[in-house]
């Protein structure tokens, strides 16, 4: 198998940021990733205590369709977020003063309109992912797999709406299913394959539009009989991964 491309998502919802490499690190996410999230005003999460909340804590596509609009980029080294929403001039905002972060939290807000519920907070928690999962992970999907449900469902999906972090070539339909349990070579990182990718509305959502117009979970579960596309892999040894290098098992099947 072969890397094709490389996403992070700096703020959990908003959009993603190609890379054409990148540098695991053992235990984390890629850098930066799921870094941010909008927190609901109900949301009890609190940055001084991390702990892994459900999705629904926070401003994400699986209930805001609407987010696909707001058009975002981070700036790691000066901690400056741009975000651009339909029909809105540019928008900075700084990430690292409790000043900034309550503008981006205010400007998000507004267009998100009914939908913020409470007053919304842009959060950080050093150390902490915003992960749809507890386990700090990188997401893998074979774009095989895509296609067959795009063959299946007679549509063309976005890989986008599925927002892992890496997009992989030349396997069969549903071989990373087979990497369950297993340690890869990503690149020059080695990773542990610990679980298959459950589906949600979220991949509903065009990335392009804001508009629900397709149903990956339940052609997925239509065709396919469950409702899963990518795996989650752990990083075991840190190491570089760019477009181009290989995913290659590193130990037997069982």
């Amino acid at each position: 198998m072969r890397i094709e491309t490389i996403y992070r998502y700096p703020v959990k919802g908003l959009t993603a940021e190609a890379l054409e490499e990148v540098t695991l690190t053992p235990g984390e996410t890629l850098p930066h990733d799921r870094r941010f999230a909008l927190a609901q005003g109900d949301s009890p999460f609190d940055p001084t205590a991390p702990a892994w909340l459900p999705k629904r804590n926070f401003a994400c596509l699986m209930v805001n369709a609407r987010l696909a609009m707001a058009h975002s980029a981070f700036d790691a080294r000066t901690g400056q977020l741009a975000i651009r929403l339909p029909g809105a001039p540019l928008f900075l905002g700084d990430t690292r003063t409790e000043e900034g972060r309550a503008a981006i939290a205010a400007h998000l807000a507004a267009f998100l309109g009914e939908e913020a519920r409470g007053t919304p907070r842009f959060l950080e928690a050093p150390g902490h992912s915003f992960s749809d999962v507890a386990k700090k992970v990188v997401s893998i999907i074979g774009l095989s797999s895509l296609h067959a449900l795009e063959q299946a469902a007679g549509a063309t999906l976005d890989p986008l709406r599925f927002r892992a972090n890496v997009y992989v070539s030349g396997a069969a339909p549903w071989a990373e299913f087979d990497l369950l349990g297993r340690e890869i070579l990503l690149g020059q990182a080695r990773l542990r394959v610990i679980k298959r990718i459950v589906r949600c509305p979220a991949t509903e959502v065009n990335p392009a539009t804001g508009e629900r117009d397709a149903e990956p979970p339940r052609w997925l579960r239509q065709h396919f009989g469950h409702p899963d596309l990518g795996v989650y892999a752990e990083v075991l040894e840190g190491g570089r991964i760019s477009v181009g290098d290989a995913l290659e098992v590193t130990d037997p099947a069982g």
